[in-house]
């Protein structure tokens, strides 16, 4: 991840050591805009490589431009500190959106809390809801998996082996059902059997097809859903943030959960998503674990970013 930045740090520092002359203008060591300018295109084009949305890159850049600009470099200094101090800022300041604390959210709606998770196919939003049904689980909380994703016999069968693992009743009916009764069926349940929690599967649609769509935002006026989850790939690169923006859209959603990141080779859906849609991301999957889902935090994805690109 982000090793195409590295090798354009690498680069930068090398120019500062040996180019002194031809880096920096000639009031006391300040960089030069010229260079500056220089810099900045090669950060534009690695962002831009490693799939990090153009108007994301807009800002990025921007803002670090602001960092750097007029700032004292001398040969004693290492050039790609205050470079690599500069660029944390600023994708910083690019994934900072308001924050959500999921649980003390949980914790303070009305019982049932009903949580409805869309996504297109193959984005480990099953697993994801398994994973979320478990830190429930650990914060004393109780809860109900609706599979109304009846789309796919095996996304049915996939949660009712998650939920006879973890103890959670999986709320179900045959393949082809109406996903807004099963919704309906496990508010329900959860009513009569004072559970805490609703977590609503839903198939995994093309953000195109409309009539799925239509069939999501029948889920959404039977069950109420007080929190509603886009669950995203993170390999997807720049086609998750457009899916993002198409289900906002269409059926609108809270805020995201990003799996596969542990496997992300570029991170540029990390760092686009929730400047794109203005959402928070809750929580990014880190393993196929129950417990591998972690608290989304700015500064662990920068800090995590540049110590690979240290590696």
């Amino acid at each position: 991840m982000f090793k195409l930045l590295r090798e354009k740090l690498t680069g930068w520092r090398t120019k500062a050591d040996t180019a002194p002359a031809e880096m920096f203008s000639e009031s006391g060591g300040r960089i030069s805009e010229g260079k500056l300018e220089e810099v900045l295109y090669d950060l534009e084009m690695a962002l831009l490589e490693s799939d990090v949305a153009l108007p994301v890159v807009k800002e990025i850049v921007d803002t670090f431009a602001e960092n750097i600009k007029g700032k004292r470099i001398t040969k004693k200094v290492e050039f790609d500190v205050a470079v690599r101090e500069g660029l944390k800022r600023a994708i910083e300041k690019a994934l900072s959106v308001d924050k959500i604390d999921f649980f003390d959210f949980v914790k303070n709606a009305p019982k049932p809390t009903v949580i409805m998770f869309v996504g297109v196919n193959g984005t480990g939003k099953t697993t994801a809801i398994a994973k979320i049904a478990h830190a429930l689980q650990q914060h004393g909380l109780s809860c109900v998996i609706a599979a109304a994703d009846t789309f796919r016999a095996g996304a049915i069968e996939q949660l009712e082996l998650h939920g006879e693992k973890l103890g959670v009743k999986v709320i179900a009916h045959k393949a082809g059902s109406d996903p807004a009764a099963v919704a309906y069926d496990a508010v329900e349940h959860a009513k009569a059997r004072h559970r805490d929690v609703v977590l609503i599967d839903t198939a995994g649609r093309m953000q195109t097809n409309l009539n799925l769509m239509e069939q999501m935002k029948k889920i959404r006026r039977v069950a109420s859903p007080s929190m509603t989850i886009f669950v995203g790939d993170a390999l997807a690169g720049n086609d998750v943030v457009e899916q993002a923006k198409k289900f906002q859209e269409a059926v609108g959603f809270d805020a995201a959960i990003l799996a596969k990141i542990d496997a992300d080779a570029k991170g540029g859906a990390a760092l686009s998503i929730a400047h794109t849609v203005g959402k928070p991301i809750l929580f990014v999957g880190t393993g196929q674990g129950y417990e591998d889902l972690q608290a989304f935090d700015a500064r662990w994805l920068v800090d995590r970013l540049f110590a690979e690109a240290s590696s």
